[in-house]
C-alpha cells in the first residue's frame, strides 16, 4: 500500500476564526497520527480569508508539538516571497526542536495576488531566478566551509529533506534535474498531471540522497456514509472555487442541497476542471476511486485535502479514507 498523506490549509468555516482553525487542526493532525497517515503538511496562502496558515512554519510547530510521530511540513512555503536564509534558520529551528520529522516543501508561486506579493516586502524576483534560490537554500543546509561568514543558525549541517511542489511542466522539469522528490498540485491544477509525472521521471537524474524519483499527487477527497451525504459536503469546496474564479473568496462556506443556482454553467465548466481530481462519495466509492488514480498514475505517495465545514464531518472523512486502503 502506498502512503496517504494530509494537506491542510488551516480552513477557516464560515463564521469563524483562525484561532478555532488552528485548533481543528491540530485535531485532525492528532487523529491523522492515529490513523497511520504518513505526513500532515501545511501550505503557505496569503490574504485569503478562509486560510489561516499564512505563518506556515509557526503552524507547522504548532502541528508538531501537538503530535508525536507523523511528519510535519509545508506544501508548501512559497520561496519567492522569503530570503532563503530564512527559510534555512526557520527549517533549522523546527529540525532541531523535531529531529527526523520535518519536510520542506517549496513553490515558485507567491500563494496570493500581485498586490499582496509586493506587501510581503519582497522584490517580485521573475520565475526563473528559483532554480538558484533552491540551490542556495540546499547550500544553507550544508556543513560550513572553513571560514564561511555567514551560515544558518539552525540549519546548517541539518538533514531537513527538500520537494518541489508544483503544478506544471517546468516545475516537474526542475525537480528531475535537481534529483529531488516532486508533489504535483493535482487537487486544483490537474490539467498536466499525465504529462508532468511522465516528464519528472523520464528526466530524473539521481541524487546522493534521492537516487529514484519520488512522485506525490494531490487528490481532493471527501468520503461521508453515503455518496449523497459526501456529496452535499463537497458543495463547501465548490462554493470555495467558485468564489474564487469569481475573484471574491471568502471563509469556507457551509454545505448547500443544490450548486446549480449558486453558480453559471460556465462557472460550473471551469470549477469541475479545476476539481477534476477529486474522488467524493461512499466509503466504497472513495476506494474505487483513489485505486484507479493509484492505478493510472502510479504514484508514490498520495496527499489528500478537503475543505469540509464540520470539524467533526472533517475528522470522519479522513477516518472513512483510511479504512478504504486498510481494506485493499
Amino acid at each position: 500500500m502506498i502512503p496517504y498523506s494530509i494537506l491542510d490549509l488551516c480552513p477557516i468555516p464560515a463564521g469563524s476564526t483562525a484561532a478555532a482553525a488552528f485548533r481543528n487542526s491540530l485535531e485532525l493532525a492528532q487523529h491523522a497520527e492515529a490513523l497511520g497517515y504518513h505526513r500532515y503538511w501545511l501550505a503557505e496562502h496569503h490574504n485569503m480569508p478562509g486560510i489561516a496558515s499564512a505563518a506556515t512554519s509557526i503552524v507547522i510547530a504548532h502541528i508538531a508539538a501537538g503530535t508525536k510521530t507523523i511528519r510535519v511540513g509545508s506544501g508548501g512555503v512559497m520561496l519567492p516571497n522569503h530570503s532563503p536564509l530564512v527559510i534555512a534558520e526557520q527549517f533549522g529551528t523546527l529540525a532541531s526542536l523535531f529531529p527526523g520529522r520535518i519536510d520542506l516543501g517549496l513553490g515558485r508561486a507567491p500563494g496570493t495576488d500581485m498586490l499582496t506579493a509586493r506587501a510581503l516586502r519582497r522584490s517580485l524576483t521573475h520565475p526563473e531566478n528559483f532554480p538558484d534560490d533552491v540551490a542556495e537554500l540546499q547550500a544553507w543546509f550544508l556543513e560550513p566551509e572553513p571560514g564561511q561568514k555567514v551560515r544558518a543558525v539552525p540549519g546548517a549541517g541539518l538533514e531537513v529533506p527538500i520537494w518541489l511542489l508544483g503544478s506544471s511542466l517546468y516545475s516537474a522539469q526542475l525537480a528531475a534535474e535537481m534529483g529531488l522528490p516532486f508533489a504535483f498540485a493535482s487537487h486544483f491544477a490537474p490539467a498536466d498531471l499525465r504529462e508532468a509525472l511522465r516528464v519528472y521521471r523520464s528526466q530524473y537524474r539521481p541524487s546522493e540522497e534521492h537516487p529514484r524519483p519520488y512522485a506525490m499527487i494531490g487528490v481532493n477527497v471527501v468520503a461521508a456514509d453515503t455518496d449523497a451525504q459526501a456529496r452535499y459536503l463537497f458543495t463547501s469546496v465548490q462554493q470555495a472555487f467558485t468564489n474564487l474564479q469569481r475573484g471574491r473568496p471568502g471563509q469556507i462556506p457551509a454545505p448547500i442541497d443544490q450548486m446549480d443556482p449558486y453558480w453559471t454553467p460556465e462557472e460550473r465548466v471551469r470549477v469541475n476542471q479545476m476539481l477534476a481530481s477529486s474522488v467524493v462519495g461512499s466509503p466504497e466509492t472513495v476506494r474505487v476511486g483513489l485505486a484507479k488514480i493509484v492505478e493510472t498514475y502510479q504514484p508514490d505517495e498520495l496527499i489528500l485535502t478537503a475543505h469540509i465545514y464540520e470539524q467533526a464531518a472533517r475528522l470522519r472523512s479522513f477516518e472513512l479514507i483510511v479504512r478504504t486502503r486498510n481494506e485493499q
